[in-house]
């Protein structure tokens, strides 16, 4: 399968070996998101949902400067015309959680990530960055709220004051590699030359885990998040109970752990 169902003019789509690779593709534009990318990127959230055949998928980005800099401004809000009770923000279409994807995401930015790509990043199981990454908030600078970009921040365990910081002071508070690792942004920053190569090292190896047991985990632990811990606990025993029936027994063997 290579994802020709698929619409491929502002994001490539591509699955072998149970990994599905998502390439944002509007380099010229920094890989700003429009309303073609949206709808694309709805596409495939939807055809990863549904083919068993994807275990695990990779979002990644082309082009040398940008992993994301948000809604492409030229072209503007594409949603406005309709009610206010009527509209949609973006996070609800290219977020994967938003759309009920349990499989696991792993997000490899590199370069400028800003605003509007968090929509992204806040949604992936696993962000890892390039050395040259840079992450910031541009919305003060323009004048608008950020709001849903920083709130997922929260939930991901960024401090309070660090995220105050990154919204309040704009483009001009740029977030090194090196500080979204230990703000927790990333898990893993490397060298630019490595991101693709280690990202789909990491997809492969969760590819090759069981599908059930990892989705069920996925699903779990995100969904804790909006869960009085008591119901948090008793809904994880459900997906324990549903993701283990029939599963393989506990293994014996003791495996070397990786180091990072």
């Amino acid at each position: 399968m290579t994802g020709s169902r698929i619409k491929q003019e502002t994001v490539l789509f591509d699955v072998a070996d149970h990994v599905a690779t998502v390439t944002l593709n509007r380099p010229d534009r920094l890989n700003s998101f429009n309303h073609a990318m949206a709808d694309e990127i709805d596409a495939i959230w939807h055809e990863v949902k549904v083919d068993d055949d994807i275990h695990c998928v990779v979002l990644r980005a082309a082009g040398d400067r940008a992993f994301c800099t948000g809604i492409d401004v030229r072209e503007g809000a594409w949603w406005t015309d309709a009610s206010v009770f009527h509209q949609e923000d973006p996070g609800e279409i290219l977020g994967p959680k938003a759309q009920h994807v349990w499989k696991p995401v792993i997000a490899a930015a590199h370069g400028l990530v800003g605003g509007g790509a968090f929509y992204f990043l806040n949604e992936a199981d696993i962000v890892i960055c390039s050395d040259d990454a840079t992450f910031f908030d541009p919305h003060a600078s323009g004048g608008i709220v950020s709001a849903l970009e920083p709130i997922g921040l929260l939930n991901r365990g960024v401090p309070l004051g660090d995220v105050l910081r990154w919204a309040l002071l704009g483009s001009e508070e740029r977030i090194s590699a090196d500080t979204a690792l230990r703000l927790g942004i990333v898990t893993e920053v490397v060298p630019r030359q490595d991101l693709w190569q280690h990202a789909a090292r990491l997809a492969a190896e969760i590819a090759a885990r069981r599908p059930l047991a990892v989705q069920g985990t996925i699903r779990a632990i995100w969904e804790s998040l909006d869960l009085p811990a008591s119901v948090a606990r008793r809904m994880g025993m459900s997906y324990t109970h549903l993701g283990n029936e029939g599963g393989p027994a506990l293994p014996t063997e003791r495996r070397i752990p990786r180091v990072r």
